[in-house]
């Protein structure tokens, strides 16, 4: 797929700058500047997105948007975690990263993908990689129709539609997985789909009505992805999945639709020597009241979704701080507050991070965290925290 010239060139100039060799182009009559360019940038990003694969020298890239939408090693590895079976139809294959992945727990795996040069691209890097996966070039579609029966089908329903702006709710996408529903499940006796992460998740459970569980993924505390299996029958207590990776170590937490909807949550009068900000997939998920009566916390306002207390609770969700000081926003409280380099945030609060940096003449970064929040009274407060 790439000529010998080029690969050469792409392994000699691997770490440079892709802009700065465009503007070489003339002196390399021999060489595909834009294939070159693709390759050394999709090795770049992949270096850190998908380290096993950067790792082998003679993988294909695509273009760089799909890179940029291709899931990244971690998650890949944790949908496979989820699937089991004979047989596996990735209806929208792309890249290939997650339909590699979860080949791993099959026996036969077919990848279907309308786009030609990303089949031919899937179809070299599977073989590499000694992954025996059948590349259909085919619309997803028309392809289900004429599908053999399967344990698993994994979607991944395009977010752009023609005009390539970017589109959130199911029915927008492209397929239509509500559209598909009643014969995805014809088909195979599961279904994961993989949907944007600004998804409102309540509004999907009802349209596809037969959502039986849901995960949501974060890496670095960045929502990456929401998964939504879906069986013959859907349930009213729908298990929610978290996972956050954070460097070497992982969050979960688990819990249904139900204990959230039904758990006790307490109100701090005041802010405690310890303070609890949820990773990205609690506050996707919209657990806001469950964490209180896992962790014996309380909550310092119904809609401040930050918890509290005096003695430090173990292995939570998200990142633990060691309150220092609180103060209220009278000019005199303000005027205790020495530190001039803190990183700030906002919660439920009525002015936006930019203007109170401002007001407050604060550098961002540093060791301090400020939080500007408001309390159970209604009180406005900036608690000022160090990491725990």
């Amino acid at each position: 797929m790439i000529d010998e010239h080029t690969r050469a060139f792409i392994r000699a100039h691997k770490g440079d700058d892709v802009r700065q060799l465009a503007l070489q182009a003339a002196r390399y009559p021999e060489v595909d500047m834009r294939v070159a360019a693709t390759q050394i940038e999709g090795r770049r990003i992949a270096a850190t997105k998908l380290p096993t694969w950067a790792a082998v020298e003679d993988i294909i890239y695509p273009v760089r948007l799909s890179m940029e939408q291709c899931s990244s090693e971690a998650t890949a590895r944790y949908k496979a975690s989820l699937v089991e079976g004979e047989h596996l139809a990735d209806l929208t294959g792309g890249f290939g990263i997650d339909c590699s992945y979860m080949a791993e727990r099959f026996a036969h795996t077919t990848y279907i993908e309308r786009n030609e040069e990303l089949c031919r691209i899937a179809a070299h890097n599977f073989a590499l990689l000694e992954k025996p996966i059948t590349v259909l070039n085919a619309d997803s579609e028309e392809s289900l129709a004429e599908l053999t029966p399967q344990d698993w089908i994994f979607i991944d329903p395009a977010r752009r539609d023609r005009a390539g702006n970017k589109v959130v709710s199911l029915s927008d996408c492209e397929p239509d997985v509500c559209k598909l529903r009643t014969t995805l499940l014809q088909k195979a006796t599961a279904v994961m789909v993989k949907c944007s992460p600004m998804l409102d998740i309540a509004q999907a459970v009802r349209e596809l009505h037969t959502v039986s569980e849901i995960h949501v993924v974060s890496v670095g505390n960045e929502c990456k992805e929401l998964l939504l299996v879906l069986r013959g029958e859907g349930r009213a207590d729908v298990p929610i999945h978290t996972i956050n990776y954070q460097g070497c170590g992982v969050q979960r937490f688990d819990y249904t639709t139900e204990e959230e909807a039904a758990a006790a949550c307490s109100y701090a009068e005041g802010v405690g020597e310890y303070l609890y900000e949820p990773n990205s997939s609690l506050m996707k998920a919209g657990c806001h009241r469950l964490p209180c009566g896992r962790f014996g916390l309380s909550k310092l306002h119904p809609n401040t979704h930050l918890y509290t207390s005096d003695a430090m609770v173990e292995d939570f969700p998200g990142r633990t701080f060691k309150v220092k000081a609180v103060y209220g926003f009278s000019k005199k409280e303000l005027k205790a507050l020495k530190c001039r380099q803190a990183n700030l945030a906002v919660r439920n609060f009525p002015e936006h991070v930019d203007a109170l940096r401002k007001r407050l003449k604060l550098s961002d970064g540093g060791e301090l965290y400020l939080f500007a929040t408001t309390l159970h009274d209604e009180s406005k407060v900036l608690i000022c925290c160090e990491k725990a």
